[in-house]
């Protein structure tokens, strides 16, 4: 559970704790005999027998499409289906080499998916448990409005950790179950940041959503990384 350090309404702040909202899976996979099912990576392919390597070897991709036909020179008989354990990703370049020190770019595109430019991939530092609390920013947006303008990919549940933070959060679920509102959340010394939780990770929009049923209350905060706006025509 990552820490989270945020403020309420009257600039107060507090160290807080944030959870994964998941449902519980109750399925249980099993084999033919009713063992146990488990997950295990097995080797699909190999470079000597991608599709570039047949391409060398066949010379056109109508030679390769025979050549399928005819056999399986796609497959290593050697080593396909090979149970894998303890496997790194890589980087490759165009001569199927591994790299090093790669350098990753972000491609910038408008609402239309039109390419704009290319930037080195920027890595923010986390800033949700900063010494800059995440600001209360007082902007509240009705949930039914906050549905249709915003995407949201995922949420965490805000959790206390004390006495102390138990009635602090308390409070600030009240307010916003009263306003029936979502408030937008903001990080950094002005709070005008998106939350960014781990480095480099994704930047988010964070809106705090409150519900209470006596001295019970829950305190979601919803992420979106995506504003839906209706295209120019």
């Amino acid at each position: 559970m990552p820490n989270i350090n945020l403020t309420d309404s009257r600039n107060r702040d507090a160290v807080v704790k944030a959870e994964s909202v998941r449902i519980p899976e109750y399925t249980r996979y099993v084999g033919p005999k009713g063992q146990n099912a488990r997950t295990r990576k097995i080797l699909k392919s190999t470079v000597d027998h991608d599709l570039d390597a047949l391409l060398e070897k066949a010379g056109d991709p109508v030679a390769v499409g025979q050549a399928l036909l005819d056999g399986d020179p796609e497959v290593d008989i050697e080593r396909f289906g090979q149970f894998l354990w303890n496997v790194s990703r890589v980087y490759v370049n165009s001569e199927e080499e591994v790299v090093f020190r790669v350098e990753q770019n972000e491609i910038v595109r408008n609402p239309r998916g039109k390419k704009i430019k290319t930037r080195p991939r920027e890595r923010a530092e986390a800033n949700v448990d900063s010494e800059h609390p995440l600001r209360w920013t007082g902007k509240l947006i009705n949930k039914a409005d906050a549905i249709r303008q915003f995407v949201f990919v995922s949420k965490l549940q805000i959790v206390h950790i004390n006495g102390l933070t138990y009635d602090f959060l308390h409070g600030m679920a009240t307010e916003l179950s009263e306003a029936n509102s979502l408030l937008l959340m903001a990080a950094g010394p002005k709070g005008n940041k998106p939350l960014i939780f781990r480095r480099g990770s994704t930047p988010y929009r964070g809106f705090l959503e409150g519900r209470v049923d006596g001295d019970s209350y829950i305190l979601l905060l919803h992420l979106s990384n995506i504003e839906l706006k209706v295209p120019a025509r």
